[in-house]
């Protein structure tokens, strides 16, 4: 199997995965309280990965930039910007929170030019984050409320979660390049499980907390497709392709989940939506359209 082969693939897999976990996340909070349930979910997460690190006999990499690195993605990419999506939840809608992390490529352009002047961000990039957006306002803007003096906080919360992971999303591309992607996410998804579970039963309802069948299998699912696959093979692709081109599955996993709703859930499927994806997919391509001229050009012998 060819390198680009397991790259496309690998692509394609996370937005898929991370798709579906809107549904999952929706189906395990009819009887769990949030914070409670993304901490269970990490800790989860947390074994399967131990599992597997047993079974292909890695180890944590245990150097100084590595630790800090560990503490730095656990803190900055998992505790925080989930404690704010979550939250913001509460007072926003999940369009509205579509909408505003989908502000994370932006960050990862502005991260990518202030920290890593190298890294060539061209115009075709950042034409397909701007369709990416574009597409995404249609997807969920026949679903907008908005009230600034009551939605100020949720909408500063969800910005700030996207900020963070474009800043963290860039300090890995450029300083995680040594980190293996099983044992990284170790540490710092076992230290978000524990933060938020102990959150959650301290500060949420815990009385409203049942343990169903479908909640339980909603944090399995959660925990092993959603957290151990997807970041594994997230860190996988930042280490081979563009962080732009990579955070650009942001705009496609709202799309994965719209369409699970409609297949699962009898959800309502628009014109919209459909015009929305399509300008979202057509910005994907339009971010890879060099890689695509330069392929057609060796192939056909066009100088």
């Amino acid at each position: 199997m060819s390198e680009n082969f397991r790259i496309i693939f690998g692509y394609i897999l996370i937005c898929l995965l991370w798709g579906s976990t809107w549904l999952a996340i929706r189906l395990g909070l009819d009887s769990l309280t949030p914070i409670l349930s993304a901490g269970l979910r990490f800790l989860l997460a947390s074994g399967f990965i131990f599992i597997l690190m047993k079974i292909t006999k890695r180890k944590i990499q245990t150097d100084k930039v590595s630790i800090k690195l560990y503490l730095i993605l656990g803190v900055f990419s998992f505790v925080i910007p989930f404690a704010l999506v979550y939250w913001a939840e509460q007072f926003i809608s999940s369009a509205l929170t579509s909408i505003l992390f989908g502000l994370f490529p932006f960050f990862v352009i502005f991260f990518s030019k202030l920290l890593m002047p190298n890294e060539k961000i061209g115009l075709y990039q950042t034409v397909a984050v701007i369709l990416g957006f574009v597409g995404t306002l249609i997807i969920f803007g026949n679903e907008l409320s908005l009230d600034i003096s009551n939605d100020l906080w949720g909408m500063l919360a969800v910005i700030g979660s996207a900020f963070l992971q474009g800043w963290i999303a860039v300090i890995i591309k450029k300083s995680g390049k040594h980190l293996d992607p099983i044992s990284m996410n170790l540490v710092p998804i076992l230290l978000a499980g524990i933060v938020m579970t102990l959150s959650g039963y301290f500060f949420e309802d815990m009385t409203k907390v049942v343990f169903t069948s479908k909640a339980i299998g909603s944090i399995i699912y959660l925990a092993l497709f959603g957290t151990l696959f997807t970041f594994t093979i997230y860190y996988w692709l930042m280490q081979r392709i563009n962080v732009v081109i990579l955070s650009l599955s942001t705009f496609i996993t709202p799309i994965i989940a719209i369409i699970l709703g409609y297949l699962v859930l009898n959800e309502k499927l628009s014109f919209l939506t459909l015009i929305g994806g399509g300008i979202v997919l057509s910005g994907i391509v339009v971010a890879n359209m060099q890689g695509l001229i330069k392929y057609y050009k060796v192939k056909f012998g066009i100088k």
